[in-house]
């Protein structure tokens, strides 16, 4: 089984507004990063997506994953059980459902352990995380957050 150290960090200007998210994956000393950004979203949904999309990334399956986040949503909500009591309700009432869905989907196929970092504390691959999220969030060509916009615009 590969193991693989992964950090991830997200963003939003505004919240809602512009947001993009940032990526590394650290295999055995192989690096690689991945980012992108949507035009209308928020931060919690770009913490959730960058974790989403890097577990997604990854070929082999299972891969034996350390994610490494300052996200205390996303950390909580695995390590607190929380997820788990809100897929057995179906997700009735929660916010990023649709996301958290996808989550599970990926998360399956893994060994996953969750470490916090605390955020803006000089942490290299934080701080790289941040800034790619940052940057993506700032870029001209912004994905469209399909279910969140159609939500918002319910709203």
């Amino acid at each position: 089984m590969k193991k693989i150290n992964m950090y991830t960090d997200g963003s939003a200007i505004g919240n809602p507004g512009p947001g993009g998210y940032g990526i590394i994956l650290d295999w055995e000393g192989y690096i690689k990063e991945l980012t992108g950004g949507y035009r209308k979203t928020t931060n919690n949904r770009m913490e959730l997506m960058a974790v989403i999309i890097g577990l997604e990334s990854i070929k082999n399956k299972p891969a034996d994953v350390t994610i490494y986040s300052d996200s205390k949503y996303v950390i909580d909500a695995i390590d607190k059980n929380w997820l788990f009591n809100w897929e057995k309700k179906n997700f009735k009432g929660k916010k990023n459902n649709d996301l958290w869905k996808r989550f599970l989907k990926i998360f399956r196929k893994h060994k996953v352990i969750f470490e916090w970092v605390k955020g803006h504390n000089n942490h290299p691959q934080n701080e790289r995380c941040d800034f790619l999220a940052a940057q993506s969030a700032k870029g001209i060509y912004l994905d469209i957050d399909e279910f969140y916009e159609k939500i918002s615009n319910d709203l």
